[in-house]
């Protein structure tokens, strides 16, 4: 079917006055679509809702949202997007890995598709051409993976020398492998120019991630880099612990890390790329094209740093990290 499909007939007509009875409009629909939980993506689902706002659309109000998540389970996606395109939305929004647009694409080639994504769209097969869409699908991407060397150097540089360097990651599904490999090919060679090996930690499940940090507990002066994984995001609260616990040095993807407890991150700003995801969703609400509205990357990339995790792990930040600094937390 090769038509743009609208929602109709969502509840039933409103009966008015017998002078003035009118059927009011259904609401459009947008299906929200993700492979881990949107418990974990509670703020950046905050922000696609404000950027949905600024073009004129209010979930309850004038747009509804059909929430489908896979919770860690990517070989569910391809059912959940069926099933959006059965409940007939006006625009599929797939936030995460890759794999999640990738499941909204294999399922339809009429209704639009908005993805969020930390991979970069081109060597993802997500479009051809990232100024002009030229299927049913555009977006944004974060550049997330292309960031691990930038990311060893400031820990070293916080560090006032490179210890012991740990690294860890997750390869249990195709997208994990994509990550792993582009942003691990890139790190390793940016250790190698310090003059360190890079320990890999492989980590699939909560016991592996305990696991690493008890093989780092046991390699004094190991500092770490933690990938930009949705699974890892996931359990970013057990991560943080252990590596207090074990007083091991990180450096995490995303800001939401630091707040936490987390020493620093230094990553793309995610709340405005995803209020532009929702901007993007509400466009073509209105009546734009994917094909018209281009992928739409980072420009700029934040360091934020928590100087009360620094002094429990007896760190003193040097002045010009601290200057570089966009967020320090005291």
């Amino acid at each position: 079917m090769r038509r743009r499909d609208f929602i109709a007939g969502l509840g039933s007509a409103v009966a008015w006055p017998v002078t003035a009875r009118a059927q009011q409009p259904a609401s459009p629909v947008i299906g929200l679509l993700n492979g881990v939980s949107f418990e974990a993506y509670a703020n950046r689902v905050a922000a696609f809702r404000k950027g949905l706002k600024e073009v004129g659309f209010v979930e309850g109000q004038n747009v509804a949202i059909e929430y489908r998540s896979a919770d860690g389970h990517p070989e569910r996606l391809p059912a959940l997007a069926a099933d959006l395109v059965r409940r007939q939305v006006g625009v599929i929004v797939a936030i995460g890995a890759p794999a999640t647009a990738r499941a909204a694409k294999e399922v339809t080639v009429s209704i639009p598709i908005v993805f969020a994504t930390g991979s970069d769209a081109l060597t993802s097969g997500l479009v051809a051409n990232v100024s002009r869409p030229s299927e049913n699908i555009t977006g944004v991407t974060f550049l997330n993976t292309q960031l691990g060397p930038k990311r060893l150097q400031l820990l070293c540089e916080v560090l006032r020398g490179c210890p012991n360097l740990a690294y860890l990651t997750r390869s249990r599904d195709a997208d994990s492998k994509v990550y792993r490999d582009v942003d691990l090919a890139d790190i390793r060679v940016a250790a190698r120019s310090l003059g360190r090996e890079l320990v890999v930690f492989d980590t699939d499940t909560e016991q592996d991630i305990d696991s690493a940090f008890a093989v780092m507990a046991q390699q004094r002066g190991t500092a770490l880099v933690v990938a930009p994984d949705a699974f890892l995001n996931t359990r970013r609260d057990q991560i943080i612990k252990l590596a207090a616990h074990h007083a091991v040095p990180t450096i995490y993807s995303n800001r939401e890390y630091v707040p936490a407890g987390g020493l620093m991150s230094y990553g793309v700003e995610l709340y405005i790329l995803y209020r532009q995801a929702g901007v993007y969703a509400g466009r073509i609400l209105k009546g734009a094209k994917p094909v018209d509205l281009p992928v739409l990357q980072p420009t700029k990339f934040e360091l934020v740093i928590n100087l009360k995790t620094a002094k429990a792990l007896g760190l003193e930040i040097p002045p010009d990290v601290l200057a570089l600094a966009d967020e320090v937390i005291e």
